[in-house]
């Protein structure tokens, strides 16, 4: 990487904040997924997350994650041939080859899937193209490091704003089939009941630090709150601080909880934990089908790409850039250095 004159004595790091950190180990060789690197990632410091509890829970060992990193690093002209129930690919075949297949084709190729794997009339079987023209996480290191700081300010755990960050829209402002818009994706009476303007003339939800403070107050005030009530209404037992329940919330975010309280429902637990999340995966309700069975599985995905990515870089903070993990602030001099680019 060439590094301009200017930026000579510019330490170029990472730095972690919050208490998440312990380096995980990359689980995916190099060889078997290959990390396409922009010729600059950053020449300043940057905040981003390093959630070790992924790894040490085994998040990372569940098909449906790796499915979802596998899918990332592809060409959307490949389809990922899987299994709705766990997401197994058994093969990949070319889009344009698929579109010009005839039904009777296409009939007879799934016919020969159920038969070769034994599977029933209700087993679903997916045709998923690649999404490497998407996910792509190199030029949003500078708006997940605003994100934090943001986020922390609004009395949020952080995690959440990497998280959508990285799964919404990644470096892109644009609409959602719904009509959800900008950086957090959020919906126009949502967002101004959040406290953003929206009129003929003025949407905040085009402005990062607005739609992030958006985003972080519908966390706290509706989603935190909605998720608690409905694991309470199960009498199950959780942690905030863990993965699962965190994951729980972001569907909430995502459906909304009337979705997520009627999947629930349909499941009706007996304990929470992962066993919960991966039920959610298999179970849907009226309006929460495929995208909110994926929603969690991709933003798991998108931590361990992004560890990855940072993993082959070799950035490493030095200590006095670090944020303070009692209270999540951020270090005044990292604020300093940062110069950090208007959402685009």
């Amino acid at each position: 990487m060439k590094v301009r004159p200017a930026l000579w004595g510019v330490v170029m790091a990472v730095a972690v904040i919050w208490p998440h950190d312990l380096r995980p180990p990359v689980r995916v060789a190099a060889a078997q997924i290959p990390i396409q690197l922009e010729e600059e990632i950053a020449d300043i410091c940057i905040q981003v997350i390093r959630d070790s509890s992924l790894y040490e829970e085994g998040w990372d060992t569940l098909s449906q994650p790796q499915f979802w990193r596998a899918a990332m690093h592809l060409d959307p002209e490949v389809v990922l041939v899987n299994f709705a129930a766990n997401r197994q690919i058994v093969d990949t075949l070319s889009l344009r080859s698929w579109q010009l297949s005839s039904d009777r084709k296409k009939k007879a190729y799934e016919d020969s899937l159920r038969k070769e794997f034994d599977l029933g009339k209700k087993d679903e079987i997916y045709f998923t193209t690649g999404r490497s023209h998407f996910y792509r996480y190199e030029p949003i290191l500078r708006h997940i490091d605003r994100s934090l700081t943001i986020f922390a300010e609004e009395g949020v755990d952080p995690w959440f704003a990497q998280a959508i960050l990285l799964i919404e829209s990644p470096g892109r402002l644009q609409y959602s089939t719904d009509g959800a818009y900008g950086a957090f994706q959020l919906m126009k009476a949502v967002a101004k009941d959040m406290g953003l303007t929206i009129n003929d003339t003025i949407d905040e939800r085009e402005d990062f630090e607005a739609s992030a403070r958006g985003a972080a107050r519908l966390i706290h005030r509706v989603c935190l709150p909605k998720t608690r009530g409905i694991l309470d209404r199960y009498g199950l037992e959780y942690e905030e601080s863990e993965t699962w329940f965190k994951l729980m919330v972001l569907h909430v975010y995502h459906a909304g909880a009337r979705n997520v309280g009627r999947v629930v429902r349909k499941i009706n637990p007996k304990e929470g934990g992962a066993e919960l999340i991966t039920e959610l995966w298999q179970t849907k309700g009226r309006r929460f089908g495929n995208a909110s069975q994926n929603y969690s599985q991709i933003i798991l995905a998108a931590f361990m790409e992004l560890d990855q990515l940072l993993e082959r870089k070799g950035i490493i903070c030095p200590p006095e850039m670090i944020s303070d993990p009692e209270d999540g602030s951020v270090s005044p001099r990292a604020m300093e250095l940062s110069s950090l680019s208007e959402f685009e």
